[in-house]
Order: structure tokens, then C-alpha cells, then sequence
């Protein structure tokens, strides 16, 4: 079994207590120069961070995020030693996102981030924000809204896979195998918030993994915590005391396509009839003749047995 996050309520740490572990950090980080100046190997320095990627992660936060200027966000510290959970996840736990249309302001830092983190190529996207114009002239408006993989209860993409590249973990996070896949787009098609897309790179389906690599390390997604205005939250939905499910309970949420049946965990506030049934798909700079290209080659070196160039 997995070992389960132990989360820490932001709520509960306050300015004095935020500064007190930053000064001991600082202190600790003082002392391990001086001591290195006096003799020790700088080889042999043990260097703030050192862990952080290693078995035994512990008390892993945004980055220089002050609990009390975190926007209510969640923030998880949690040790695992279980070399498995990149597959398997967390048991018991069941992520999900929450996103407030009216905090949004699309600016794309999310978009940005999500890239950046996640090595995806020019012109497709894990997650996007669209601007839409709603009504009809005279009445008319715009509005931005957050789009990425939902990771639903019921997720059609794994059913259609023919080679099982895409499962789901114990946490609900839905995962691609990059190794099995060999692009054949069934997923995309099934998809009926058109999340997933053809890598133009590597030839095989992608799409937002909730950063399951950051996750894992008790980190938040990139696009939440590079959101300016707190427009997204990430939680454990299984937790009633996370403050996004708290959130899930108390307020008017809205869920993309609710009646396809996937049973989406990315729930939203703010959501008109219009663009919950509607949503603008997943934009693309690849022209159509270009992915026909691809696809072709692709096919090719399939029937010829030879592998697709990877990044």
C-alpha cells in the first residue's frame, strides 16, 4: 500500500511561524558554509535541497510561497519511500481541480508554465485558456476558461487504447505510457473534451498528467501555482477538510459535458449552460496538411519497424 500524504492545513501556519522556519533554514544553511570554510571537502557539503527529489521527500511546498499569501491554495507535505507510486499513486487519495472563472483573468501564465514544466512542443498544448465571446450582439461578452484533461471517474480515452498505454492510478490521475504508445490517435477521438492530441515530436499521445511528477513530490501542478489570481485549486476530493473540497461542497460548481458520463474531477465556478456544453476545443499551430505528414511517416516507420525520433 502506499504511503498516503499527511497534509498540513495552511491556514494553520501563520506569518511568525512561515518566518521562524525560513530563519532556521537560513541559519542551518549559514552553518553549513562556515564549517565548509574551515576544512570540510566542498564535495562533501550537504546541499539545502539535496532531498528533494530523493526517496524520502518531506515538507515539499511552492517555491517561495508564504502559506499566508498562498490564495488558500492547497500546499501538501508528505513522506514516501514506495518506488512504485509514479504508476500506482496515492491509495485512498482522489485528486481533483477547481477553477474559479471569476478570478480568471487570461493572462496564459498557467500555459506558460504547464510548457515549461512539461516539455511540450510549439503549437499543442496540455492546457490553454481560450478567450470566447458569449451572448449575442448587442449583448455580448467574453470570458477565459481553463481547459486540460478532466481525469474523470469514467475516463472513454482507456477503453478505446489497443495497446493499454493509459490507465488510471489509485488517485484518479490518468496517465499515458509514452513506451506503448504508438500514436494511433484512438484516445484522441474518445476524448470528449478534446484534451488529448498527437505530440508532434515523439508521435504518441499526450495530454495534462495534473503533474503527477510534481504531485508525487508533494508538489501543486504547475499551472496552480503559477496562477496570478488563485483561479485554480488542487485537492484530495476523498479529504473533506481539504480547502478546494471544502470549496466542491459549499459552492455552486459546474462540471464540462456533464452528460457524456465521464464524470469529470475538474469542476468549475462560474460556468454558463453556454460553455459547459460548448467549450472551445484545443487550439493548434500545426496546419492539418502538416499532421497529415506526420501521421504518414509515422505510419511508416511503424510497418517498417523503425523507432520515431524522441526528444
Amino acid at each position: 500500500m502506499n504511503a498516503s500524504p499527511q497534509f498540513e492545513d495552511p491556514a494553520a501556519k501563520g506569518r511568525r511561524n512561515f518566518l521562524g522556519r525560513a530563519l532556521g533554514v537560513a541559519a542551518a544553511t549559514v552553518g553549513a558554509a562556515a564549517a565548509a570554510t574551515v576544512g570540510a571537502d566542498a564535495a562533501e557539503v550537504k546541499q539545502p535541497g539535496d532531498d528533494a527529489f530523493g526517496d524520502t521527500p518531506e515538507a515539499l511546498t511552492p517555491a517561495g510561497t508564504d502559506y499566508e499569501l498562498a490564495h488558500d491554495r492547497s500546499v501538501y507535505a508528505y513522506t514516501t519511500k514506495d518506488g512504485n507510486l509514479a504508476k500506482e499513486g496515492f491509495e485512498g487519495k482522489r485528486w481533483g481541480m477547481l477553477i474559479d472563472l471569476r478570478k480568471c483573468i487570461g493572462c496564459q501564465a498557467c500555459t506558460a508554465a504547464c510548457k515549461f514544466e512539461n516539455n511540450i512542443p510549439t503549437g499543442v498544448f496540455r492546457t490553454w485558456v481560450p478567450d470566447v465571446e458569449l451572448g449575442v450582439y448587442p449583448d455580448t461578452k467574453r470570458a477565459f476558461l481553463p481547459r486540460l484533461c478532466n481525469h474523470c471517474e469514467r475516463p472513454s480515452c482507456i477503453e478505446v487504447c489497443p495497446a493499454g498505454a493509459t490507465w488510471q492510478r489509485k488517485d484518479g490521475i490518468v496517465e499515458i505510457d509514452y513506451d506503448l504508445c504508438w500514436g494511433c490517435g484512438a484516445c484522441v477521438n474518445a476524448c470528449p473534451y478534446d484534451a488529448r492530441f498527437i505530440n508532434p515530436i515523439t508521435k504518441t499521445a499526450d495530454k495534462c498528467t495534473f503533474c503527477s511528477q510534481r504531485v508525487d513530490q508533494g508538489l501543486l501542478p504547475a499551472c496552480v501555482e503559477t496562477c496570478v489570481g488563485g483561479a485554480r485549486q488542487f485537492g484530495d476530493l476523498n479529504d473533506p477538510n481539504d480547502p478546494m473540497t471544502k470549496q466542491v461542497l459549499s459552492e455552486a460548481i459546474q462540471q464540462l459535458k456533464p452528460g457524456t458520463g465521464n464524470e469529470p474531477r475538474v469542476f468549475y465556478i462560474g460556468l454558463t449552460t453556454e460553455l459547459q456544453n460548448n467549450p472551445p476545443g484545443i487550439p493548434t499551430l500545426w496546419s492539418k496538411e502538416q499532421q497529415d505528414i506526420d501521421r504518414n511517416d509515422h505510419d511508416w516507420d511503424i510497418a517498417t519497424g523503425k523507432e520515431a525520433d524522441h526528444v
